[in-house]
């Protein structure tokens, strides 16, 4: 079964609608799932315009209508930019917008019509700037959803990772981990992988001390006190986690495929070994969002500088939506 895929088609003034077109043209989107844009008909048209890549723009009012043909770029149509926007300057109404599809597309995913999401760029001042006061996708999708227990994971070719913190100073990072969050991020990094169809997935978790304190040679302990009990608890109900292990050696036994999935003390612990694979690789994915929702996106931003030339590179968002194809459950 090819899953239903939603792409939010983010903010219009970007670079977000040339790489769906793009991504789109690549016949290989449909072999493994069922793509559908949620956004404006109209700003599709002219990003196959600028791209030349010939697709057929289709405007529907509801999944149901989609037939998922190879050359056609089915569009969920809002009808929210029938005037248009200019590419690269922040717009109120595209911020609005951009919002709305994101907004659409959870509703559809609560509706059991898509199977997952994934979200091309939107930009955060454009979306303030039309009352929608979130600090980017994850808020909003947790909000919608009712989450309040979520986590970020990072996708690379290879490589897995899972976060206990991310958007904080390292200092406070050191503080909020314990061994509750520690189990919940385990518990999410299993459900996750389960759901998609990896039954027993290996886990392993990163130690916040260098050599993973070294049996208390460095740090204070902050391993044993707020890793492994957690580690303890969830391998008591079965779940197949180690550690935790030296961070400096851990990546590259999960990338050579010792385990399925990391799990990060702090942001840059997590984010580095990602980005070393290739920044056009990587991809960003929110779990935990209740009903089981699941939401990629690509790794850059909408790239206004370089909005409308037909430059942008697609990449993020092919691998952004083979992870979703991925981890929508099964």
């Amino acid at each position: 079964m090819r899953p239903i895929i939603g792409i939010t088609m983010g903010d219009a003034a970007g670079v977000g609608p040339e790489i769906i077109a793009k991504a789109l043209a690549d016949e290989s989107t449909f072999k493994i799932g069922r793509p559908v844009v949620i956004g404006d008909a109209t700003i599709m048209e002219r990003a196959v315009d600028i791209t030349e890549t010939e697709l057929n723009v289709v405007s529907v009012s509801t999944v149901d209508e989609c037939v998922f043909e190879p050359g056609t770029i089915e569009v969920i149509d809002l009808r929210l930019l029938t005037e248009g926007v200019s590419f690269g300057q922040v717009s109120e109404a595209a911020g609005n917008a951009a919002f709305r599809y994101v907004e659409r597309a959870v509703e559809l995913a609560k509706a059991k019509k898509i199977n997952a999401i994934c979200t091309a760029p939107l930009n955060k001042e454009a979306m303030q700037k039309a009352g929608h006061l979130y600090p980017g996708h994850t808020e909003i999708l947790a909000e919608l959803t009712g989450t309040t227990d979520f986590s970020m994971m990072l996708s690379a070719p290879n490589l897995k990772v899972i976060h206990l913190t991310t958007h904080v100073g390292l200092r406070k990072a050191i503080d909020t981990i314990n061994p509750e969050r520690t189990y919940k991020v385990i518990s999410l990094a299993h459900e996750t992988l389960a759901a998609a169809g990896n039954k027993q997935p290996k886990i392993a978790v990163c130690g916040i001390n260098p050599h993973a304190g070294e049996n208390g040679l460095f740090g204070e302990g902050e391993e044993e006190e707020k890793l492994v009990p957690a580690i303890e608890k969830a391998r008591g109900e079965g779940i197949d986690v180690e550690g935790p292990y030296p961070a400096d050696t851990l990546f590259f036994r999960a990338a050579r495929g010792d385990f399925d999935i990391v799990v990060a003390c702090y942001h840059d612990q997590g984010h580095v070994p990602i980005k070393v694979m290739g920044l056009e690789a990587g991809v960003n994915i929110t779990v935990g969002l209740k009903g089981g929702i699941v939401r990629t996106s690509v790794d850059h931003g909408t790239a206004f500088d370089i909005a409308g030339k037909n430059i942008a590179d697609e990449r993020s968002l092919l691998a952004a939506y083979r992870d979703a194809v991925e981890l929508a459950p099964k």
